[in-house]
């Protein structure tokens, strides 16, 4: 009896640890290059798809981030168990269990195949080249056509007997000595034609320390002096033509109401185009009524596409959709218009401001050139203009309009005196040649020049 007993229970261990066994055991093979054995039939080797081995010098594969690689699939059929987290080794076995070793092999297949994945799906357009582009070089600005004969006409009433330098050079002229006294007369002239009082005292001081060293003996020598100090107030760098910057190049334009910035913008549109050039024009001006119909009239005429938002939008807000499309099409030149505001309004230089900022969100480094259009029929005020839109944005020029129409004209030497603003264009007639590209000593020739020889003013 205690024979069979002991049968028994040895027959029940064995079974146990059989069964044991048999549980342990995976229901399929984890290396894809160990032998496998179908059922009934020779072994078979897996073709070698994973990459070489690290030597065992190496030490272990840094473990690899799950948002990159993610688990690897699990084979079908396995139990439940063997689809949670691993478990350390127990520590009484020195020896890696085969699905341990088996573990850093997977993961290497597994970072393998999704490196294979990623490069597949990458575009090529996206690849970043290493190859540097340099911009193309910006074409230079048309050469100016000097006509003296045709800016002295403009400036005919400014050169007239009731005008400005009409008025010196009557003064002056034919006199074979020069009184000392004569300076309290061109001094009223210049007070009187807006040349305002610092520049007048800066004149006269100059004349008068010439005439204390016996230089200005004849009335030839005292209108080239005026001539010399006049042209050196009015060099100013960067006046002139309009020149690209960037494409596109934005030029934004300021100033009080009826300074005639929408139509100084069409007639700078005509010559841009003119020159080959692609011009988009924004109409910023959406207050007053007539001023995108104006905008857009003149955009017709020349051949240009006009921006424009619904009656009564936010200005900034056109602007800024004016430039995101430039930015797009790629024009040589934005030109924007903006509604005309008082200098002496907060609340409207403030918006200015902000139309400004837009411009530099939409393009950095825009606007390249704010450009102030003055009347120049309002003497000292346009000299104050000056001064409360330069405090608010950094004027890169002016245009001074409407030169045709005043008999005084002096506030072009105040302003260049005063602020060393560059004038760009002076306006001296109604049609868009008569928007004159500003040059200093040509201006001072066809105001100041001797007659009007035409081989002078050529």
């Amino acid at each position: 009896m205690t024979t069979l007993l002991l049968v028994v229970a040895a027959l029940l261990i064995v079974g146990g640890v059989v069964l044991a066994l048999i549980r342990k055991r995976p229901a399929l093979p984890t290396l894809p290059d160990d032998e496998t054995e179908s059922a009934g039939g020779p072994r078979l080797r897996k073709p070698q798809s994973v990459p070489p081995r690290r030597p065992a010098s190496d030490g272990p594969p840094a473990p690899l981030p799950r948002e990159k690689a993610g688990r690897a699939p699990e084979p079908a059929g396995a139990p439940e168990a063997s689809r949670e987290e691993p478990r350390p080794a127990p520590a009484v076995s020195a020896k890696p269990s085969p699905q341990a070793q088996a573990a850093p092999r997977k993961a290497e297949r597994v970072e393998a195949e999704e490196g294979e994945r990623e490069e597949e799906d990458i575009p090529e357009s996206t690849v970043p080249l290493s190859v540097e582009v340099s911009a193309p070089p910006m074409p230079p600005p048309a050469a100016h056509k000097r006509d003296v004969a045709g800016l002295r006409q403009g400036l005919a009433k400014m050169r007239g007997a009731g005008g400005f330098f009409g008025r010196l050079k009557e003064l002056i002229a034919g006199k074979t000595e020069i009184d000392p006294r004569l300076v309290d007369q061109i001094e009223e002239v210049l007070l009187t034609s807006d040349v305002g009082v610092k520049t007048t005292a800066m004149l006269l001081d100059d004349v008068r320390q010439a005439l204390g060293r016996k230089e200005l003996t004849s009335s030839e020598r005292v209108w080239t002096r005026l001539r010399e100090r006049a042209r050196e107030l009015l060099e100013i760098p960067g006046g002139g033509a309009l020149r690209q910057r960037d494409k596109p190049t934005v030029v934004l334009f300021i100033g009080v109401n009826g300074t005639g910035k929408t139509t100084t913008i069409g007639k700078l549109a005509t010559k841009l185009t003119e020159q080959g050039r692609k011009v988009l024009l924004v109409a910023g001006d959406t207050f007053r009524a007539a001023a995108v119909q104006q905008l857009q009239a003149w955009g017709k005429r020349v051949g240009c596409e006009v921006h424009a938002g619904a009656d009564g939008a936010d200005p900034a807000s056109v602007v800024f959709d004016a430039i995101t499309k430039a930015v797009k099409d790629k024009p040589e030149f934005v030109l924007v218009d903006t509604a005309g505001r008082l200098h002496t309004k907060s609340n409207l230089m403030d918006e200015l401001r902000k139309v400004e900022r837009t411009i530099k969100k939409a393009l950095p480094g825009a606007p390249h050139d704010t450009i102030l259009v003055v009347d120049g029929t309002t003497g000292q005020n346009a000299v104050q203009q000056v001064s409360e839109f330069g405090e608010a944005l950094r004027l890169t020029g002016l245009v001074l309009t409407k030169l045709d129409g005043t008999a005084k004209g002096g506030s072009v030497l105040a302003i260049a005196s005063e602020h060393r603003v560059p004038v760009r264009y002076v306006g001296v007639g109604e049609r868009p040649q008569d928007l004159r590209e500003f040059d200093a000593d040509e201006f001072v020739e066809a105001l100041l020049g001797q007659g009007d020889d035409p081989a002078r003013a050529a």
